[in-house]
């Protein structure tokens, strides 16, 4: 086959994209994929996830040096914070991932075309520094991911109004910083700067943090949050924000009474949503309108208007999340080599990963209460569980959701130390089916954080053992 005809092309890199890619190459595929970063891994592990995970790794090992170590009787004496170094490993751990991804590519015979490209009819046109190509291709993925809304008359310079890019390479620790939107990713730099040394204060629209997520951990995470020392105000509007001197000026409303606050900051962080990368695809030449909120519809195998292109990711609807992304990505490959490709949309987690993290599967009870469905609650707090106290991270609950007449896990919701870790046990219980009973009749090592879940499952079917 020709260097410029393939089975695939796979526009984006990212968690979608380049599972997509690999995957199709091991099903006997010849595939390429577009690319117009200098580096493979898309906006997760370039300027998203990975990166803030290394700095909440190293930000809480700073903030357990300053102020946790005595509890376990070590004295740390002088800490000192050398930021240079926090980003420079930050910056390694990137380049690490992404230069696995290019050995993946390599082992699985994926060409990665370096470029910004677009569809036309029967492939894709890449325009690079050596002018514009035509890459033939039976079928054609867009999965270009997403991109930081901008409040509205802020633009964002990334030195004193930050997106969650500008936020990830700040070159001091800030004095003040204001994070506008109480989101995953709002919380979990506002965390990392507030554990460095700033004074954060978030501010939300909606009535409370993390809009979306079950309710009772979502208070739980806030007071958590508080006692770290970042102040909250929710239900406020952000009306301006400016530049001002060597910082940012912000005119804040309460929608309930109306009161305007005007509060200076070093920098404002604003996290207040994502929207589709979908500028310059040449969509409409192809015969593709957007949606309502600029996403690209696709059905259910992932099939566009526009025959033999497929979309996926950020760029069609559903959860902006990467392993969301990543699921889709495997599925649509598998679709396009004949294959039966599925994504359960109903056990996708999402977490966040502050102090304590949340994490969340399935159904919230504020949605079952809408629903008006008939459900029994399991609860376990983190506090009698025996591994929990020997760690020190006695906050936090799991707490489990079931149909009261099947026993059958609606929904499963966990604050506390590695909640993300823990949540993927009940997202495969609830892919298969399972009901509470059939997890709490499932030996759990001890002593482990995994027995919450245990007894959780114990609470909703009869009564836990240990509280």
């Amino acid at each position: 086959m020709s260097a410029l005809q393939y089975d695939l092309i796979v526009i984006g890199a990212g968690p979608g994209g380049y599972v997509a890619s690999i995957r199709a190459a091991q099903l006997g595929l010849h595939v390429a994929c577009v690319e117009m970063r200098e580096t493979l891994g898309g906006t997760c592990l370039n300027i998203g996830c990975i990166p803030s995970k290394a700095l909440l790794a190293s930000s809480s090992k700073y903030n357990d040096a300053l102020c946790g170590f005595s509890e376990h009787g070590i004295y740390a004496g002088n800490v000192k914070l050398d930021l240079r170094a926090v980003m420079a490993r930050k910056d390694r751990v990137v380049r690490e991932n992404a230069s696995g991804i290019e050995h993946l590519f390599r082992k699985n015979g994926v060409d990665w075309i370096k470029g910004r490209a677009k569809v036309c009819a029967g492939g894709v046109i890449v325009q690079s520094s050596s002018g514009e190509i035509k890459y033939s291709a039976k079928s054609v993925i867009i999965a270009t991911g997403s991109k930081s809304v901008e409040l509205n008359g802020a633009k964002t310079d990334e030195k004193r109004i930050l997106s969650s890019t500008g936020a990830l390479a700040l070159d001091r620790v800030p004095e003040s910083m204001l994070v506008v939107g109480c989101g995953a990713i709002g919380l979990e730099l506002g965390s990392v700067w507030r554990r460095y040394g700033a004074k954060v204060v978030a501010v939300e629209l909606a009535d409370r943090i993390l809009p979306g997520m079950d309710g009772e951990t979502a208070v739980y995470a806030q007071r958590e949050l508080e006692k770290q020392g970042v102040s909250f105000k929710l239900g406020f509007s952000v009306e301006a924000l400016i530049e001002k001197g060597n910082g940012v000026s912000a005119s804040i409303k309460n929608k309930a009474t109306g009161v305007v606050e005007n509060l200076d900051f070093d920098v404002a962080l604003v996290a207040i949503g994502r929207k589709p990368c979908v500028e310059g695809l040449g969509l409409e030449a192809v015969g593709i309108t957007l949606d309502a909120k600029g996403r690209i519809p696709a059905n259910e195998k992932f099939e566009t208007r526009a025959n033999g292109v497929y979309a996926i990711g950020d760029v069609i609807k559903g959860a902006m999340l990467a392993h969301k992304a990543e699921e889709e990505g495997y599925a649509c490959a598998e679709i396009i080599a004949g294959k039966i490709g599925h994504v359960d949309y109903h056990v996708i987690p999402n977490v966040v990963y502050t102090e304590p993290e949340v994490a969340s599967v399935g159904k919230t009870e504020e949605e079952l209460i809408a629903a008006k469905a008939d459900y029994k609650s399991g609860k376990f707090p983190f506090s009698a569980n025996g591994r929990a106290r020997a760690m020190g991270e006695t906050a936090g609950f799991v707490k489990i959701l079931t149909e009261a007449k099947s026993d059958r896990i609606l929904g499963a919701h966990i604050v506390g130390a590695d909640a993300g870790e823990m949540i993927a046990e009940l997202a495969l219980a609830m892919s298969f089916g399972a009901s509470s009973e059939d997890v709490a009749l499932t030996c759990h090592a001890h002593p482990s954080l995994s027995e919450a879940i245990r007894e959780a499952a114990m609470a909703a079917y009869g009564k836990c053992l240990h509280i």
